[in-house]
């Protein structure tokens, strides 16, 4: 080796071995030159480029021993990546914004579906809390702590989805039999009769008139009229589905609002007001009257009501009769003297 030669290492990128390569200075050799040497006639010079030490060279021009490229310097040929020609690629003048307002809005995450089904039948439906007894069911199947559910109609803080929970009547108490030794598979209750785990793999119903709450699979093996735990008869209308389906839930969302709608509608016949009588035996009305819209109507008088002495029991006298219901004074018996105002509140 000449003691004024110049020496340096080369990688390529279809060897991972470090050539050494010697240059005599008193030709200078560029770092272009270089490169095409080492690239097929074919190739395309552009698509390389050399790095220094790790350093980039972007210019092909640079002197071999110079400052940028010394003596024992490590040239590593590097393939250079397509993009910025329109291709889809990048071309390193995009602005960072882009990038800043593409995390600017927070995506909410993903529920995994399995998660939020195990949490409705581990959780409270309200409070989110582990479950726990004693527990308390609404007509729709959600389960609650009965704590937590009473606190909040309490407060008045139930949220606007359980708005149709208006008292301690829209809550059932219910019976969760406890999985022995603890929780299993996710689950810290199951069926006292078939055993399966109420984590929401399997269909369960609550029983109105007992509470007890038992599997699908217990009422379609053992076909019953009577509650497998208590023996309590029931009636299919007395199964409540437990964490339904929309469907289901529709379906026992219209029932509740009919079953409302029929007790209001009792409660009203059942009223007596202005001296009618608003409730009719159930053996019908005697005298030949009716019972519509909640009073009792008299055949062949153009449906004017009538007052309660003119349906009196035979062999009863009308004015005694009709003193059940109202007053027996007359407004014309009624006097008023310098201490007192004798005439009833409404007469005067």
């Amino acid at each position: 080796m000449h003691p004024k030669s110049l020496q340096v290492l080369l990688r390529t990128p279809n060897s991972r071995r470090l050539q050494t390569l010697t240059f005599d200075p008193s030709q200078p050799q560029t770092l272009r030159d270089l490169k095409l040497s080492l690239i097929p006639d074919n190739g395309n010079p552009d698509a390389f480029y050399f790095t220094a030490n790790g350093k980039l060279l972007s210019d092909d021009s640079i002197p071999i021993g110079g400052p940028q490229v010394p003596a024992l310097s490590t040239l590593t040929l590097r393939h250079r990546l397509s993009g910025g020609g329109g291709d889809g690629g990048a071309t390193g003048a995009e602005s960072r914004d882009c990038y800043l307002k593409m995390y600017a809005e927070k995506k909410p995450d993903k529920v995994d579906p399995n998660e939020q089904r195990l949490s409705k039948w581990v959780n409270c439906a309200l409070s989110y809390e582990t479950l726990r007894q004693p527990c308390v069911m609404d007509r729709l199947g959600n389960v609650f702590n009965k704590e937590s559910l009473v606190e909040a109609l309490i407060g008045k803080k139930l949220p606007k989805a359980f708005s149709h929970i208006r008292g301690l009547k829209d809550m059932i108490d219910i019976k969760l039999e406890p999985i022995p030794g603890g929780e299993s598979n996710n689950a810290w209750f199951q069926c006292p009769i078939t055993g399966l785990e109420f984590n929401g793999t399997y269909k369960f119903f609550a029983l109105r008139k007992c509470g007890h709450v038992l599997s699908a699979k217990a009422f379609n093996e053992v076909k019953s009229k009577a509650c497998l735990v208590c023996y309590k008869e029931f009636e299919e209308c007395d199964k409540i589905v437990i964490n339904g389906s929309e469907e289901e839930v529709e379906a026992l969302r219209e029932k509740m609002e009919e079953d409302r709608a029929r007790v209001g509608k009792d409660k009203k016949q059942k009223k007596v007001r202005n001296g009618d009588v608003v409730a009719a035996a159930e053996g019908g009305v005697s005298n030949g009257g009716e019972m519509e819209n909640g009073k009792i109507e008299s055949a062949g008088t153009n449906n004017k009501r009538f007052k309660a002495a003119a349906v009196a029991p035979a062999h009863a006298t009308k004015e005694v009769y009709a003193s059940i219901f109202t007053s027996s004074k007359k407004k014309s018996d009624f006097r008023e003297t310098y201490s007192c105002r004798s005439l009833p509140l409404g007469r005067n």
